[in-house]
């Protein structure tokens, strides 16, 4: 019933599976990708005609965990998988950057890629799986796919790169001060298509190693893969690539000269309304049979490409008049907003971003449902591109996959160099609000997170910039440009951000739009972009001229560890104790499982009474100590003082004054404020306190003379 063909190699100490065949068989591709225990099933469909005026490739990506995998139920009411996670949405772009590039030109059919988690291990991260799944699914489904493309992930312990590392390995690499690298490579057989990375503070040499690393890690992939299609492939689908050379002949003639001269305006603005007068012009100069040609987009966009890329290549200067290496001109501005706790305004050139940071409690962690288990972060940073931001009316809706990638890409470059939770206890959260748009507003998000944060007083290890590079590859020639503009980013052939400090990278990101770069190319991408960062670095320190202070909008919060087995008397039965602490108070009270106890409050004097609270139930009483209590009742044999939190001791009717007392209401009642002096516990633990060696009114302990007088 079933034409199963599975293939299997050891890899990187796990055996990886594909199978077809069994599966999903009315799909053009399915493929089931195990490695380990972690499996991802890859269905690759694809329309065989192109909608009527299709001018794009409409590739769509979708990857999907399944609760079940990993043997959970989801939380919420619904019980159900809901709208994609932000690890769903990020490994659906991961997905579709290495592939898109590899599709024949020309084909705009419309091609959908879902992969499914169905098991997860917890040992094995199934991005991986699910990306050598869907290269898989797209080689045997027919459609005109210049693939495979393999894929690893690589992690930097002691000086050696580590292939596939495990799901805990890579859990917190901010926790884990052995690992200090999560990259992912994508790539054919000869060249690297995508990477993506967080890091710390790795060099230029490092991390370019790493990619070579991952390239030749997942070559064993890509064989895998050709041997699987080489008996289960199906026949290649009928496409040939649309000739338009006759229209594009006439498009160039007509409209070169005007194109030229449009690209010619510096201000983006000018310069966007002179190309679209361009195209005007072109078409006015066509036949209705040519202006209802499916290729006119393709061919206008060639005119575009050309002008834009002839002029760089052949040493000209850039749109803007930069050379290759010039970073634009940058301002940068701290504390702009008075009630926020910081915030600053990062421009360079056209693009720039307002990046507000808000300080929290452990109550504003982000708490993450994932089929590994829950986690929480304290370091949050979404970003935001509205229509305005490139002139543009659009609609406005919840965050896009782009929105989600971008902001994830500052997150990494920024969290490597965040303080330890214990030594800055605050949940950080940084929204960068993209005001203006011409290139690369995610590493403008970078430069003004850092920025905002150092404004709220985050003692970050090191302000981070970010650059973004491009390149124009045409034969064997090229060119690397610093800090791209839009047009540069979307004609040209690579978008190459880099993210770090002084010291080193803390995150890179490769696109590459043709079949891969040389480590040459990649080498000079990394260089020329650790010198715009060291400018741009230099730029930011302007801003921060003075120390930035803590802003007196933000709560101040104080930590206090206490042993595992006081957690249960500090919450109290039902919740009771903590809540007459916050109500009593006035802060708020946020306790871990490991005994570590913040408290919160824009008020000192409120965390002061939380603290002594708390401190009073979880400390133990000195023997020998002096403290202030209250007398709680009185019986023949002397008085009961509530002296140490909740606890109450016994001043036997002997040791209340130097004089024989019949009944210890002589000299005390109720509710009085007396001061006594711990003697020590009996056999019983009970306490035992004393109050005629201590002087009632100084608190001071009476010395032994004195006693002595005291007798007489």
């Amino acid at each position: 019933m079933f034409n199963v063909t599975k293939k299997s190699i050891e890899w990187g100490g796990e055996t990886l599976t594909l199978e077809t065949g069994k599966v999903a068989r009315q799909a053009d591709g399915t493929v089931i990708a195990t490695l380990g225990e972690t499996s991802v099933m890859a269905n690759v469909t694809f329309a065989k005609e192109q909608k009527p005026g299709q001018d794009f490739f409409p590739l769509t990506v979708h990857y999907q965990e399944k609760y079940y995998a990993a043997g959970k139920i989801p939380g919420g009411f619904f019980k159900r998988e809901a709208r994609p996670s932000e690890k769903e949405t990020l490994t659906s772009r991961l997905i579709d950057r290495p592939c898109r590039p590899l599709f024949v030109p020309g084909f705009k059919n419309e091609v959908l890629v879902m992969c499914t988690v169905l098991s997860h291990d917890l040992e094995n991260e199934p991005d991986i799986v699910a990306m050598i799944a869907a290269s898989a699914a797209l080689t045997l489904s027919g459609v005109p796919f210049m693939g495979p493309i393999g894929a690893a992930r690589v992690g930097f312990v002691d000086g050696e790169y580590v292939l596939n590392p495990s799901v805990d390995d890579m859990q917190n690499l901010r926790g884990n001060p052995d690992q200090r690298l999560d990259l992912v490579v994508a790539g054919t057989k000869n060249a690297v298509m995508m990477v993506e990375s967080e890091a710390y503070e790795l060099t230029e040499a490092e991390m370019l190693g790493a990619v070579k690393f991952g390239h030749d890690a997942m070559q064993p992939v890509i064989d895998l893969i050709i041997d699987l299609a080489e008996e289960a492939a199906k026949d290649p689908f009928d496409f040939t690539p649309p000739d338009y050379s006759a229209l594009y002949a006439k498009v160039k003639k007509a409209g070169e000269k005007q194109m030229r001269a449009a690209y010619a305006v510096r201000d983006k603005g000018e310069r966007h309304d002179a190309v679209e007068a361009a195209k005007a012009a072109v078409k006015a100069s066509l036949t209705e049979e040519e202006l209802a040609d499916v290729n006119l987009g393709s061919a206008l966009k060639k005119l575009e490409s050309e002008v834009l890329r002839g002029d760089i290549i052949s040493g000209g200067a850039r749109i803007d008049g930069r050379d290759t290496k010039t970073v634009r001109a940058i301002t940068s501005e701290t504390g702009i907003l008075p009630r926020t706790h910081g915030s600053s305004l990062f421009t360079r050139g056209e693009t720039q971003a307002l990046v507000v940071t808000t300080l929290g409690t452990g109550e504003d962690e982000q708490i993450i449902d994932a089929l590994h288990g829950n986690s929480r972060s304290n370091f949050l940073l979404h970003y935001n591109f509205p229509p305005y931001s490139v002139g543009e009316v659009g609609r406005v809706g919840s965050p896009g996959r782009r929105e989600v990638g971008h902001g994830k890409l500052a997150w990494r470059a920024l969290q490597a160099v965040l303080p330890a939770p214990t030594d800055f206890p605050y949940t950080i959260r940084v929204v960068s609000e993209i005001t203006e748009s011409n290139g690369s507003s995610s590493m403008a998000s970078v430069c003004g997170g850092s920025l905002s944060m150092m404004d709220a007083g985050v003692p970050l290890k090191a302000p981070v910039a970010g650059v973004a590079m491009g390149l124009i590859l045409e034969g064997d020639k090229w060119a690397v440009l610093t800090d791209i503009l839009g047009d540069e980013d979307h004609l040209g052939d690579m978008d190459f951000k880099v993210a770090g400090t002084e010291n080193g990278i803390t995150s890179l990101q490769m696109d590459i739009k043709v079949a891969g770069i040389t480590p040459e190319i990649m080498e000079q991408a990394l260089a020329q972009a650790k010198d715009g960062r060291m400018h741009i670095l230099a730029e930011m320190g302007k801003a921060l001229t003075s120390a930035n202070a803590f802003s007196a909008y933000a709560p101040k919060i104080e930590t206090l560890s206490i042993p595992t087995d006081k957690i249960r008397e500090v919450i109290g039965s039902g919740g009771k104790v903590i809540r007459e602490i916050v109500e009593t108070s006035g802060a708020k009270v946020d306790i871990n499982d490991d005994g570590m106890i913040k408290i919160a409050s824009s008020d000192a004097d409120a965390i002061k009474r939380a603290y002594d609270m708390i401190w009073s139930i979880v400390a133990e009483p000195e023997e020998g100590k002096v403290y202030v209590g209250k007398v709680v009742k009185l019986v023949d044999f002397g008085a009961f003082v509530n002296f140490f939190g909740k606890r109450d001791g016994l001043v036997h009717v002997s040791q209340i004054a130097n004089k024989r007392l019949q009944h210890p209401n002589e000299v005390l009642k109720e509710g009085q404020e007396v001061k006594v002096k711990l003697l020590g516990f009996d056999d019983r633990g009970k306490v035992r306190l004393g109050m005629k060696m201590v002087d009632q009114e100084t608190g001071e302990e009476i010395a032994p003379e004195k006693k002595d007088d005291a007798e007489a």
